[in-house]
């Protein structure tokens, strides 16, 4: 903008300058009468007043006009006599006169019309129009520059300091835009993205507060298997120190002691699997590497993760399914682990042959989840409202379905007479 008033100021001096040029190049002319102007006045008065008559010697080198006292020409030795000279006409030409007075009475007047009169006549019009044409200069210059500063200068103005707040991370403050700005789309595509960088933060600082909820979960989920491995493991010892030397016989309470070691162990190691699993999510190295597989082996999977003896388990179709084994075992383990923490009733799991996917439905008679969760049950860190007191990390339903995800499959989950999820895993 700088750029613009040293451009207005040249403008402006160039205005005055040619200006003064074009006063000068047509001389005074503004009119007045000068000294040779007042000696012929005065001479030809003193003429009439002697003579009653003007000079001839005169009438060939100026133009002029006597009138009586009641405006009638006397005499006019104009070339051009067609324009009729009244005092009048002088007084608006700027013709230069004079009285002529005859015992102290004016008996007439003398008017000097010739072409040096109407030149003068013709500067101060060429210098009106001059000043005219250049004040609209000017003008227009101006209002232009005011234009670009209102519709440009000032939008990018506050675009600049709409950054600066941005960079300092300042994103509740909105881009204010004008009626009328002619960078209107650009401004508010500012603004959408200070908005999503405000959703981002929103999101980034969730995700904090939810990792952070997620660590003092998992240390208070882990605290208790561990609790009960030490206390199961002290007692064990202390049974053995206490029968050192002699022949120790196994008891169906020692085996249950055992088992629930085994039992707390593995609720360990899937809470860490979860915890991993999610972080490789996070960190976009998930890998899945699918390969052709009988469904048969889906049993060995399910039967791995029976342990309780709750799962009853249909006829599985002779087909050849695209899966990696590992995971769908890991979504299998999941979905399983939650039936026996939340409902703790058998599990029924049935098969169907849907066009290109081998349907396997796993479902409990359990509480379920009220209707409104099912499409957040399987978000990242989202546990039920009605299982709040359960331990749980909110991490295994939502494990599951990225795993089906990356197969090609998918995992939804309803709530009918308990929580059914349903897989869908690709055929060959």
């Amino acid at each position: 903008m700088k750029g613009y008033y040293r451009f207005l100021t040249l403008l402006v001096l160039l205005f005055a300058v040619g200006l003064s040029a074009v006063w000068k190049i047509t001389g005074t002319g503004d009119g007045s009468q000068n000294n040779e102007d007042v000696l012929l006045l005065n001479e030809i008065a003193h003429e009439m007043v002697l003579y009653d008559m003007p000079l001839e010697n005169t009438a060939s080198e100026r133009e002029y006009v006597i009138l009586d006292r009641t405006g009638n020409v006397i005499y006019d030795n104009r070339f051009d006599p067609s324009e009729a000279v009244t005092v009048e006409t002088a007084i608006k030409r700027r013709y230069p006169y004079t009285y002529i007075t005859e015992n102290n009475q004016i008996t007439g007047t003398i008017v000097l019309a010739d072409s040096r009169n109407q030149f003068g006549h013709l500067r101060t019009n060429i210098i009106a129009v001059y000043c005219v044409c250049g004040f609209l200069l000017i003008g227009v210059a101006a209002a232009f520059g005011a234009y670009i500063r209102k519709t440009v200068i000032r939008p990018f103005a506050k675009m600049k300091d709409f950054a600066s707040c941005v960079a300092a991370g300042d994103l509740d403050r909105p881009l204010e835009m004008d009626k009328g700005n002619l960078f209107g789309a650009f401004s508010e595509s500012f603004d959408i993205m200070r908005e999503e960088l405000k959703a981002s933060r929103a999101r980034e600082l969730s995700l904090q507060k939810k990792e952070r909820e997620l660590i003092a979960s998992l240390s208070h989920d882990l605290k208790t298997p561990v609790t009960g491995i030490k206390l199961t493991s002290e007692l064990m010892a202390a049974v053995f120190a206490q029968n050192e030397g002699q022949e120790i016989t196994v008891t169906e309470d020692m085996i249950a002691k055992m088992n629930n070691i085994y039992k707390r162990a593995d609720e360990i190691a899937l809470l860490v699997g979860d915890l991993f699993s999610s972080t490789l999510e996070d960190l976009g190295e998930f890998k899945v590497k699918c390969a052709d597989e009988n469904a048969a082996v889906i049993a060995q999977i399910v039967s791995e993760y029976n342990d309780r003896g709750l799962v009853r388990i249909s006829e599985i179709p002779q087909v050849i399914v695209h899966m990696d084994k590992l995971r769908l075992s890991q979504v299998i383990g999941n979905i399983l682990f939650n039936s026996y923490k939340y409902a703790g009733t058998p599990i029924d799991i049935s098969f169907h042959l849907d066009e290109s996917f081998l349907e396997m439905s796993i479902s409990d008679s359990g509480p379920g989840v009220y209707e409104e969760e099912i499409a957040l049950i399987t978000n990242k860190y989202y546990r039920g409202k009605q299982h709040g007191d359960k331990e749980g990390s909110g991490l295994g339903l939502y494990i599951a379905r990225i795993l089906m995800d990356k197969m090609g499959g998918e995992l939804s989950v309803r709530s009918e007479n308990g929580l059914c999820a349903t897989l869908l895993i690709p055929l060959s």
